[in-house]
């Protein structure tokens, strides 16, 4: 594989002869991986490009093309054993790991710079609110992807995260709870205090509104903010209960402790303010994650830790020639970068330069440095702290780090100067990605910071982008009410992990569905395993074969999903399918009277819950499918054989009745399989008692769900027949006989002059007899026979 910088040398020369090449290389052999896959060919795992020709450069090179160009500039010998000829592409690419690589925007062959191990940094939150689902869509996508690379393509990861845990937005939130509780907290809270600040609050919402530079998209929130205070205003009334001024103050919360930071956010002086609440949400990061089942990274780092080491690293940008002081802050020089040869910024999103909102976004919202800055696209290594904010010593004065240098500092205190994969959401590629790789390769010197960039797709929620600053997001607390980890994660499985994905109950329905056709499966496989000796002879003739064939033919193909930069909805897909089959087989034989083969259900289920497990969908165990515990096992030996016998009657019963046609027969039995059986707990195919309970509420829910919607469409519909009625009501003839702009009519009562008495244009006559001839179709559709 040419084109990497020698950072990345050490690949080795032992490849194992024919189209198998070792793990050291990237690709896996199937040997020790799931289900010892076959490989294949296919044209998805070539690594096409997928870029953009128009991300240009200034200078008329691709973003593409400059990426190629450094790639290529330190050609390393060693790679040249796996490099594939032209005539044998197919044969030396099927078995290869492809990754989607934001720097070149296409699939590129995976070559980690040692070998067998895997150096991975990821970009953690930031902790100032509870975790939402946008969390969830980067951390179990990272989580999914770093699964894989260890337990299929066996690689040692290395996993790097940071916490955030000081940043403009935790400064914020910390000095407006801490000034709006001991507001609310005052001996003196009164009547006259509280409703002149809420007031005053309100009106700077109010310019917010009507303000033409608003993001349009928050301007429903702030007028609905508005409403809110208006309603709590008009409640409170004259009462002075104290009580009624709390909540008062409580629905003007957000305008009105950003009210209370402008007056007295700069006598903040106690730091322990700042670091409470970031401990706070991040131990509530941590647990969501662990709800998620996202595995911890290997090395976890935070901001406040690193303070002495964030210092060192903008003092030798600055030695450098790639900073500059000004009162009291440090500022990445752009243009310096950008001067020298090997160096282009930015890389990631080059079409972005001159965003100058993205730009004032990454500085932060306490940032005012913009007129000390030599050029808007340089950003802050270093803030001088003003009053009310939390400050380090330092060569330039008491100060706190940018954002974007605390990333760089953390990531390379533990990886280096050159890593092999950064990941983090697809929203911060510009700037903050962008401004990570200039820096750091300013200090490191070189012109690779990072190897392989992966971004996760954005997140929306019933179809809107979903926005913390919009209100318009779910926590994971929230998700996790309504649906299992499990559910959740089979949702991400299904769709590609760089495209956006929406979180809806669309969405959560195919979800859903994939797992009870999982769980159907493997207790399709755990009955007909029942009682079977594992080390009895097989027996394969012509349907085992084909099922065998079949289940190799899988293999190979979720092999080359996985190897097509971990194709995750195809390996559900291709799953999906092979089930149904095997559940066919199964139907069949057991109708034909015989015995599903033991052997051949036994490999594939042991294969699909070993792919689940890789997955993170279900915990780790010798047993086969959703094992929610042993308990369960050792009850199916004691109470299967009876409840196979109630199962057999109760299916004579019912065969009779459908026969007969007894409606009342066919009730009661539907009854006890989904109302009373639930109830008891496991039953027939050994289903945990929580799961069907958890199943059967969910289906009522979202069958509530859909009747809600289905009687509000309803109720849409009967009022807008019912304002067409009313607007029937009006004969056409009468309909523009008090309007004044017109002064004429012809004898239908259509316009014919204006309010001047000027005769109306061809256009406008034209126009009023549409209208007129609508009218007159409406009113007789309503009144046939007059009013």
């Amino acid at each position: 594989v040419s084109g990497r910088s020698d950072e990345r040398a050490g690949i080795s020369d032992n490849v194992v002869s024919g189209s198998c090449v070792t793990a050291a290389t990237g690709n896996c052999c199937g040997v020790g991986c799931i289900g010892d896959s076959l490989g294949g060919e296919d044209d998805s795992v070539t690594g096409r490009s997928v870029s953009d020709d128009n991300d240009r450069y200034d200078n008329g090179t691709s973003n593409k093309d400059v990426k190629s160009q450094q790639l290529n500039q330190k050609r390393d010998p060693s790679c040249e054993e796996v490099t594939p000829s032209s005539s044998g592409k197919e044969e030396a690419t099927k078995h290869k790991l492809y990754i989607f690589n934001s720097y070149t925007r296409q699939k590129e062959l995976f070559v980690p710079k040692k070998r067998n191990r895997v150096t991975w940094y990821g970009c953690g939150p930031t902790v100032y609110d509870a975790s939402h689902m946008g969390h969830a869509r980067a951390y179990i996508t990272f989580d999914i992807i770093r699964r894989v690379l260890k337990d299929y393509f066996k690689y040692d990861c290395e996993y790097v995260m940071n916490i955030t845990d000081l940043d403009d937005k935790i400064i914020l939130r910390a000095r407006q709870n801490y000034l709006f509780e001991k507001y609310i907290n005052e001996s003196d809270l009164n009547r006259e205090t509280v409703v002149y600040d809420i007031e005053q609050a309100q009106q700077k919402l109010k310019k917010k509104i009507v303000d033409p530079d608003v993001d349009p998209e928050k301007k429903p929130m702030y007028e609905k903010s508005d409403s809110t205070i208006t309603e709590a205003l008009s409640e409170l009334g004259c009462s002075d209960a104290r009580e009624k001024l709390v909540a008062a103050c409580y629905a003007a919360k957000d305008p009105l402790s950003s009210l209370l930071d402008e007056r007295h956010g700069s006598d903040v002086s106690d730091h322990s303010i700042f670091f409470s609440i970031s401990r706070y949400w991040e131990i509530e990061f941590h647990k969501d994650m662990a709800s998620l089942h996202v595995e911890p990274p290997d090395f976890l780092k935070r901001v406040t830790e690193c303070v002495p080491e964030i210092v060192d690293f903008v003092k030798g940008i600055q030695d450098k020639g790639f900073a500059y002081e000004a009162n009291g802050s440090v500022y990445f020089d752009v243009n310096a970068f950008r001067s020298t040869r090997d160096h282009h910024y930015p890389k990631l999103l080059p079409e972005a330069a001159a965003n100058a909102k993205a730009l004032e976004e990454g500085e932060g919202a306490l940032s005012s440095g913009r007129q000390e800055k030599r050029n808007q696209s340089d950003f802050a290594l270093w803030k001088a702290s003003k009053p009310g904010e939390p400050a380090w010593d330092s060569p330039w004065g008491a100060g706190r780090p940018g954002w974007h240098i605390e990333c760089s500092v953390m990531a390379s205190s533990v990886l280096g100067s050159n890593m092999d994969i950064h990941s983090g959401g697809v929203d911060l590629k510009f700037p903050h990605h962008d401004n990570e790789c200039a820096q750091s390769e300013a200090f490191h010197g070189n012109d690779m910071w990072v190897n392989y960039f992966i971004h996760s797709g954005h997140l929306h929620i019933e179809g809107r982008k979903m926005s913390k600053s919009l209100k318009n997001f779910i926590t994971i607390k929230d998700a996790l009410a309504k649906y299992t980890a499990r559910q959740i994660r089979l949702m991400f499985l299904l769709h590609n992990w760089k495209s956006t994905l929406d979180y809806s109950t669309n969405s959560m329905q195919s979800a859903m569905s994939y797992e009870k056709m999982f769980n159907e499966f493997f207790l399709n496989i755990s009955a007909a395993l029942y009682n079977t000796d594992p080390f009895a002879t097989a027996r394969l003739n012509g349907p085992e074969l084909r099922i065998l064939n079949s289940f190799a033919e899988l293999r190979e193909n979720i092999h080359i999903a996985l190897c097509d930069s971990i194709d995750t909805p195809t390996v559900m897909n291709l799953s999906r399918q092979f089930i149904s089959s095997v559940n066919v087989y199964i139907k069949e034989t057991e109708a034909s009277k015989g015995i599903p083969e033991p052997t051949v259900l036994r490999q594939i289920g042991r294969y699909f819950t070993d792919l689940l497990i890789m997955f993170g969908v279900i915990p780790r165990s010798d047993n086969i499918g959703f094992s929610e515990g042993s308990s369960s096992m050792s009850a199916q030996n004691t109470i299967l054989p009876r409840l196979l016998e109630f199962c057999a009657l109760r299916d004579a019963l019912r065969q009779r009745a459908l026969k007969h046609k007894d409606t009342t027969i066919l009730r009661v039995c539907d009854y006890t399989r989904d109302e009373d059986l639930p109830n008891l707990g496991p039953v027939v195919k050994f289903v945990d008692k929580n799961i069907l309970l958890k199943e059967r509420e969910q289906d009522r829910v979202l069958k509530e769900e859909r009747e809600k919607k289905k009687a509000a469409a309803a109720a849409r519909r009967a009022q807008e027949e019912a304002e067409k009625k009313e607007k029937a009501k009006v004969m056409p003839q009468a309909m523009f006989r008090d309007n004044l702009s017109y002064s004429k009519f012809d004898e239908n009562g259509i316009p014919t002059h204006d309010a001047a008495g000027e005769p109306l244009a061809k256009s406008a006559l034209k126009k009023l007899e549409k209208q007129w001839k609508t009218q007159e179709k409406l009113h007789k559709k309503f009144f046939p026979d007059g009013i």
